[in-house]
């Protein structure tokens, strides 16, 4: 099939019919965002049944309208790779997350293909194909592309195309797709790309819990997002993270005061940024309890945790092996540290988590359960059955 490359509206107009027509399409980007806080969406590319094509967003004539549309169709579901960046990408764009989606990656986790698979060996393993990489690291912003970064680009979604029914119909056979319907459901959430510099704080662990701490901490993360947008540029080109932590721990109201931190780059202070900044801490500190945003640091571990929580850990990697499935889909850190600590409202402790490991967690915290070594394999068993044998 010869490649098509969409550089006016009316064509695009015309391929998206044809996708919409079908129950189901795959999706990728290539973007840069190395030197911007916003990523640079350089190409396009879709593949379904009968269709491939590749689309010039930077092509003056074009209007990404129809493709939009497309996006929105709750009738037609769109499948991505580790589909976050991609996501993140159109949210900007349209204004919301595509949806209904698929996320191959997150589908991999739950058919035991392994923890955040990457692309190539997910192919290989599924398709019995090898990922061409040669293009990997071009500059997508350049034109003309090449014959081979084309090629590169529309082979992305054509395996893509093409492992989709095969993961679907794993998942259906395991009756897994409840498994991946929360990951999925967290990809679609609009709160997920908020970037709301007001919220920027929330990226940030908070070391103290004073109002004066709390409310510079808020100051600084915000004044930092809004910079870096309104100048595109990374937030890590702007302030480290690091010095955001010493600016709230030292509440600098001055350009003086901004002078002496360490993690302030020499000169910085005197430049327009750091007059800005300046400004809005003294802003933010003229009242403390006013401008803290609301924040309540975790309850400390009951004594004993600890240990628990190690044990969990081993019994989720029996699981995941047992289930064949990777563990992170299963439970993270802090789920574990939820049950050890009693607290009821653990994810683990819902839906199919609850049925695959939550009610098993809970039995070996408890006593009820026993890891045992058979062979040279680990196997949960019930103490009861221990008792009998």
């Amino acid at each position: 099939m010869p490649m098509e490359l969409i550089a006016d509206t009316r064509a695009l107009a015309d391929l998206v019919r044809g996708l919409r027509e079908r129950p189901f399409f795959a999706l990728d980007t290539e973007f840069l965002r190395e030197t911007t806080y916003w990523p640079k969406l350089c190409l396009i590319q879709v593949a379904a049944e009968g269709i491939e094509a590749l689309i010039d967003p930077l092509s003056p004539t074009l209007d990404l309208s129809p493709l939009f549309e497309a996006l929105a169709d709750p009738n037609v579901m769109k499948v991505f790779h580790a589909a976050r960046q991609d996501i993140e990408i159109f949210v900007r764009l349209m204004g919301n997350p595509p949806t209904p989606i698929f996320d191959s990656q997150i589908a991999a986790m739950a058919c035991g293909h392994g923890d955040s698979i990457a692309y190539d060996a997910l192919v290989a393993s599924v398709l019995k194909r090898k990922v061409d990489k040669s293009s990997r690291f071009s500059d997508w912003s350049r034109r003309p592309l090449s014959p081979e970064q084309l090629g590169y680009a529309l082979a992305d979604v054509t395996h893509l195309r093409d492992m989709y029914p095969l993961l679907q119909e794993e998942l259906e056979t395991r009756n897994r797709t409840d498994w991946v319907a929360e990951e999925l459901g967290i990809l679609t959430a609009p709160e997920t790309y908020d970037v709301t510099p007001d919220n920027a704080w929330m990226r940030f662990k908070p070391r103290k819990t004073t109002a004066a701490y709390l409310a510079a901490l808020k100051a600084v993360a915000g004044w930092r997002e809004q910079t870096a947008q309104a100048r595109d540029m990374p937030r890590g080109r702007i302030l480290k993270d690091e010095a955001i932590y010493e600016i709230a721990d030292q509440r600098p109201r001055s350009i003086d005061a901004l002078t002496r931190l360490r993690g302030i780059p020499k000169g910085w202070a005197q430049s327009r940024m750091g007059h800005d900044l300046a400004t809005a801490m003294d802003e933010a500190l003229k009242d403390p309890e006013a401008n803290a945003p609301k924040f309540e640091r975790p309850a400390p571990s009951k004594p004993g945790v600890g240990p628990i929580v190690e044990l969990l850990k081993v019994l989720l990697k029996q699981t995941a092996d047992d289930q064949d499935v990777a563990a992170r889909l299963i439970a993270t850190v802090s789920d574990l540290e939820a049950i050890a600590s009693d607290d009821p409202n653990s994810p683990v402790l819902k839906g199919w988590r609850r049925e695959v490991f939550g009610d098993r967690a809970l039995a070996l915290k408890q006593g009820r359960l026993a890891l045992v070594v058979k062979g040279k394999r680990l196997v949960a068993m019930d103490i009861a059955a221990l008792s009998v044998d």
